[in-house]
C-alpha cells in the first residue's frame, strides 16, 4: 500500500494528498502517517510548500470527517436504541446504556473530538458518535479542524525535516499506534468490568 500511496502522491501532488486524506478519514486502514510524512518529504524535492500541503491535508481530513459526522446523524441515538431494544439482549446491552453514553458525549464530546483527532484510526471514527450525539456542527468543525491541524502539521514538518529518512517516522508511528490500541483496549476492558461489578452489586 505504501508504494501505491507514494506513487499516487507523486503523480497528483496536492490533489493526491487531498483525495488520499479524505479516503483515509472514511476508510481508517489507509495510513495517514504515510500520506502526511511523505507529503512533507515531497516539499524537499518538488515545488510544493509545507503550508499548502498542510492546507490540502487538513481540507481532506475535514471533508472525510463531515461524511462520517453525517453518517452519525443518520444513525442517531434513537435509532440505535430501537436496535438495542430488539437485539441488545444478545450483547447484554440496554437502551439506558446508550442513553448514558449519549449523555456522556454531550458533556465531554468536544474534548473527545479534539484529542481523538490525534489518535490513529480513532481520529476518523470519532466523527460518528459526534453526529449521533447531535453535536452542534459549527463546534464540531472547530474542534475537528484544531485537532486535525496539529496532527497534520507535526507529521508534515517531521517528514520535511527528515527528508529521505521520512520512513523512520512511519516506524515510530506504528509503535505509537500499537501502544495506543493497548491502552484503549485496557480502558475498554476496565469499563466493561466496572459495568459488570456495578450490575452485580445492584
Amino acid at each position: 500500500m505504501q508504494e501505491w500511496i507514494t506513487e499516487f502522491m507523486n503523480q497528483f501532488g496536492y490533489i493526491g494528498i487531498f483525495l488520499l486524506i479524505s479516503l483515509e478519514n472514511i476508510f481508517p486502514p489507509i495510513p495517514s502517517e504515510i500520506i502526511l510524512t511523505f507529503g512533507g518529504f515531497m516539499t524537499t524535492y518538488t515545488n510544493m510548500s509545507i503550508p499548502v500541503v498542510i492546507g490540502f491535508a487538513t481540507a481532506g481530513s475535514v471533508v472525510g470527517a463531515i461524511v462520517l459526522y453525517r453518517v452519525g446523524r443518520f444513525m442517531d441515538a434513537k435509532k440505535l436504541e430501537g436496535i438495542i431494544n430488539r437485539w441488545g439482549h444478545i450483547l447484554r446491552i440496554k437502551a439506558k446504556d446508550i442513553q448514558k453514553a449519549d449523555s456522556w458525549f454531550n458533556r465531554h464530546g468536544y474534548l473527545a473530538v479534539f484529542f481523538c483527532r490525534m489518535v490513529p484510526i480513532v481520529r476518523s471514527l470519532i466523527s460518528v458518535p459526534a453526529g449521533m450525539a447531535n453535536m452542534k456542527f459549527g463546534v464540531f468543525m472547530i474542534y475537528t479542524i484544531a485537532g486535525t491541524l496539529i496532527w497534520n502539521t507535526v507529521l508534515i514538518i517531521a517528514g520535511a525535516m527528515l527528508g529521505e529518512s521520512w520512513g523512520k517516522i512511519v516506524e515510530f508511528m506504528d509503535v505509537y499506534s500499537y501502544v495506543t490500541y493497548v491502552v484503549l483496549g485496557l480502558l475498554a476492558v476496565g469499563f466493561i468490568l466496572y459495568l459488570i461489578i456495578k450490575k452485580r452489586r445492584g
